[in-house]
């Protein structure tokens, strides 16, 4: 469960509820979301392209921020998703377990994640 875990950086972060002890894969991943996530992720990189084309065509800077505001839009709808499954999934999985180290280091793990990443 949600136990303390080293990173390469040396950094202890807690352990997600859905993943092995090594962090390398999630195990409660929705097959829906991942395809999802997949596909917006392939239109983020064409929209990327696109960016990278119009900065070389020297395009009016207002239009360039534009594409660039709805690049981030389409980013924060798959870090929602990401956080719709990792809710579903591992953040119940460690709240109802019953042990409270567990679920402190869950709750722990979320508040970074909705304080650093998902503003």
């Amino acid at each position: 469960m949600a136990t303390e875990q080293s990173t390469a950086a040396g950094k202890s972060v807690p352990s997600c509820a859905c993943r092995p002890a090594n962090g390398r894969k999630a195990a409660g991943v929705d097959p829906e979301i991942k395809e999802v996530n997949l596909k917006r992720l392939r239109r983020i990189e064409g929209q990327v392209r696109g960016l990278q084309r119009m900065v070389e065509e020297e395009r009016y800077c207002a239009d360039i921020i534009v594409q660039i505001a709805s690049t981030q839009e389409a980013l924060r709808g798959v870090a929602r998703n990401l956080m719709r499954n990792h809710l579903k999934n591992c953040a119940t999985k460690a709240l109802l377990s019953g042990k409270p180290k567990d679920a402190a280091a869950m709750y722990d793990e979320l508040l970074a994640l909705i304080y650093t990443h998902l503003r």
